[in-house]
């Protein structure tokens, strides 16, 4: 069970920030701004299911709150894309908790 929570959440992972850059750069696109936010649900519940599996452990609570802020940040950045404001900081973010959120999930830093 572990193994196909885990394949799942990789995989959801990295379609969701391949439909996040899609929807960004091409922002007339609306399947993808969908497919990016169905992908979030399913990296979501499948990391909710992991968290459950490995016992609760406060690492992955706090790696769990990254990566929502980090999907929120995706949101913000489609958004702001589309209604012409600025959003230059957010790419700041949005690079730093991608990579936090990675090297949390590879057990690179904990």
């Amino acid at each position: 069970m572990e193994s196909i929570f885990y394949q799942s959440h990789a995989g959801s992972w990295a379609f969701l920030i391949l439909f996040f850059l899609i929807s960004y750069f091409f922002s007339k696109q609306k399947i993808t701004l969908m497919l990016q936010r169905l992908f979030a649900v399913i990296m979501i519940v499948t990391g909710i299911g992991m968290w459950i599996l490995y016992g609760f452990p406060m690492f992955y609570l706090i790696k769990g709150i990254l990566a929502i802020l980090l999907i929120g940040i995706m949101e913000m950045l489609v958004g702001r894309k589309k209604r012409q404001q600025s959003h230059g900081g957010m790419w700041a973010g949005f690079i730093i908790l991608a990579l936090i959120v990675l090297l949390m999930g590879y057990n690179v830093i904990g």
